[in-house]
């Protein structure tokens, strides 16, 4: 941070059982404002994740590149600064996730030092965090260590000059160091307060002054914490005198002038009614809530809202379990769970939607919350419950979506737990926010379903066999947003020593696609044995009359197994690779020629190459191979270079080996279809 000029940063660890990174070291801010990201999923839109799943350094130069690339961190951050994440790595093993943070004086680009300096670190990170797991020193990821001044070596009296210099100024003033606590105030700004010095010194000031825990004053306190430029607001201390606070930050804190003020269009002060008290901590939920109903905007699958609501509520709600269940066939199912044993939720599981005796089901049945600040309460309303965990508290809250049952949420608490109003509306309005992204989320999972299930239906189910050929094929269906696509891939046994194979592509992800697809597989089926050219021609011209608004790249093999060759036609589509017995690779220069389904008359021309025994051929679609700002015949070199690396395995390890890197890839935007054709 010092050789960078940043003013937060953070290292986080990566946690292979759970997928997901722990923040394990924090400095520039205090630990409640970084805790909705103390635990970031591997899976996650964020720039830490982004880094590790790219291997990239992330930058994001100002507001608006974060509102461009991560919308809903800018939603809960809404503040100038600017940000770089980066892996910590040693050779292929990630260790973890370095962030860096600048305030919004920051220029908009990352200065060549600046990277060369993050990139040196992040590699001896690396290198220190292999060397302590070969020594058995590794840190935990369960615990954080905050690199700030602790608040009990600031507390003490300030160097007299100092204290006058301030007590002369007019109003108060006081001092908050890096975690927000107040190491100086003037003997004025606590009689503005209302408050004794020794009451203030030490603590942060919304838990001194339950009357400053509101919205707005956090927000600006975030907002000079993040952005490092001074911020001012204006807040009532009951019983009715307003307050102006001044904020001017640092690297080491934040300097506040306090004066009375009238708000702007207020009545005589005097005649102003004493606020409600404010909740401890209710600024704080309030800015999780924010955070979750950002985070779950982005969430697809009930899987995936699973996930953030378990990574995201416990600490919003300050609960330490929690399971989320939805209403399936008459009962209550258990879709996710965390701080409660696998065991006891497997015994929990199933429960009747009409069983008045579960509080679970109790609650969705007739659509109220439900607190318990102990078991006490609990048996009292559930006589025949039986304990079966060590928790103290508990709340039920249903789920409804449109007056819809939807499930129940379920939280725990470790001790006794006395739930105000103010936190049962939040919680209350928590729960909607869940009910909500839930019910997207089975609706997402039945259409993703029944598209797949129609696009798994037209794809052949099993490969003929044949002698002389041993054959593999490998389909992995498109990233999450980007629906159910049109690749197609196909064997066909002509007689006992010839065959085709086909592999192609329809344009576009929906039904259409996927229904186009069968039809060229149809077209294909129908005129197989001809001669390639011939095969594309009769297709494309069927298409052409369909007309379906689509176009259709497509690469037809004939082979002879007899005489070791093979002819290709090719409408569009990638080239194929060819490995020889000598294990050399090379991208076979098929003439592209046009799409299926742009003209009628299009003519295809047709290649002969030899196949002779330990040849492997590959047909894939671009899936495969299309890297974003990378060149698709650079990318092809690139897969024939596996290719000729892999060792001489059967077709099935290798189509494994040519599909692996895609396989892990998280934002995976096209369908891939692989076809390994191998001569033994």
């Amino acid at each position: 941070m010092r050789d960078t000029g940043a003013n937060v940063g953070g290292l986080y660890l990566l946690s292979e059982e759970e997928r997901a990174l722990r923040l394990v070291v924090l400095s520039g801010v205090p630990w409640d404002v970084a805790l909705p990201w103390a635990r970031v999923g591997l899976s996650y839109h964020s720039p830490v994740a982004d880094a590790l799943r790219d291997r990239r350094l992330v930058w994001l130069g100002g507001p608006e590149e974060v509102a461009r690339h991560y919308p809903q961190l800018a939603v809960v951050l809404p503040y100038p600064f600017s940000l770089a994440a980066s892996a910590v790595t040693a050779g292929d093993t990630v260790w973890g996730g370095l962030v860096l943070q600048w305030p919004g004086s920051h220029p908009k680009e990352l200065s060549r030092a600046e990277r060369a300096t993050i990139d040196a670190l992040s590699g001896r990170l690396g290198e220190l965090m292999r060397a302590a797991h070969h020594g058995g020193r590794l840190p935990s990821a369960d615990g954080t260590t905050r690199l700030t001044p602790p608040p009990d070596v600031l507390t003490g009296p300030p160097r007299e000059p100092a204290d006058a210099f301030a007590e002369r100024l007019p109003g108060g003033c006081c001092s908050l160091n890096a975690d927000g606590r107040i190491v100086f105030v003037t003997d004025t700004a606590a009689r503005l307060l209302g408050t004794a010095r020794s009451r203030l010194l030490g603590h942060r000031p919304w838990e001194a002054l339950p009357w400053l825990n509101t919205p707005v004053a956090q927000d600006n306190y975030r907002a000079a914490v993040y952005s490092r430029r001074p911020t001012s607001f204006t807040v009532l201390h009951p019983p009715g005198r307003w307050l102006s606070f001044r904020l001017y930050p640092d690297g080491t804190g934040i300097s506040v002038r306090i004066a009375p003020a009238v708000a702007p269009g207020v009545p005589d002060p005097g005649q102003a009614p004493a606020p409600a008290p404010v909740a401890a901590g209710r600024a704080t939920a309030v800015y999780h809530l924010m955070h979750l109903a950002a985070t779950l905007s982005e969430a697809v699958g009930v899987a995936d809202v699973t996930q953030r609501v378990a990574d995201l509520v416990l600490p919003a709600a300050g609960a330490q379990a929690l399971s989320l269940m939805t209403a399936e066939e008459g009962r209550l199912r258990i879709v996710g769970h965390r701080g409660w044993t696998d065991e006891l939720m497997r015994r929990l599981d199933g429960v009747p939607l009409t069983s008045d005796d579960d509080p679970a089901a109790r609650c969705l049945a007739h659509g109220t919350p439900a607190f318990y600040a102990a078991f006490s309460e609990l048996r009292r309303d559930h006589p025949s419950l039986i304990r079966l965990d060590d928790m103290a508290a508990w709340c039920f809250l249903p789920l409804l979506a449109s007056g819809a049952p939807v499930g129940t949420l379920v939280l725990a608490y470790d001790r006794p737990h006395t739930f105000a109003p103010s936190e049962r509306a939040l919680l209350t309005s928590l729960a909607g926010l869940v009910a909500q992204a839930l019910d997207r989320a089975r609706l997402y999972d039945v259409n993703q379903s029944l598209a797949h299930t129609l696009q798994a239906g037209l794809l052949p189910h099993r490969l003929p066999r044949l002698d002389g050929l041993d054959v593999a094929a490998r389909y992995l269906p498109a990233g999450r947003h980007a629906g159910i696509g049109g690749d197609l891939y196909d064997l066909i046994r002509l007689d006992d020593t010839t065959a085709a194979a086909a592999i192609g592509d329809v344009q576009g992800h929906n039904v259409r696609a996927a229904a186009l697809m069968g039809q060229v597989r149809t077209a294909v089926h129908a005129t197989a044995g001809a001669p390639p050219a011939e095969v594309l021609a009769r297709t494309n011209r069927l298409l052409t009359d369909l007309d379906p608004g689509l176009f259709t790249s497509c690469l037809y093999v004939h082979l002879d197994l007899a005489r070791h060759r093979a002819r290709l036609a090719c409408a569009g589509h990638p080239p194929p690779v060819l490995r020889r017995p000598d294990g050399h690779a090379e991208v076979l220069r098929v003439p592209p020629n046009l799409l299926l389904g742009v003209d009628a008359a299009a003519e295809y021309t047709c290649t002969h190459v030899d196949l002779p025994p330990g040849s492997v051929l590959v047909l894939y679609t671009d899936g495969l191979v299309e890297v974003p700002g990378t060149d698709l015949l650079d990318s092809v070199d690139v897969l024939a270079a596996r290719l000729a690396d892999a060792d001489d395995l059967d077709a099935d390890g290798l189509a494994d080996v040519l599909v692996d890197d895609v396989r892990r890839s998280a934002h995976r935007s096209d369908d891939v279809a692989v076809l390994v054709l191998r001569t033994p």
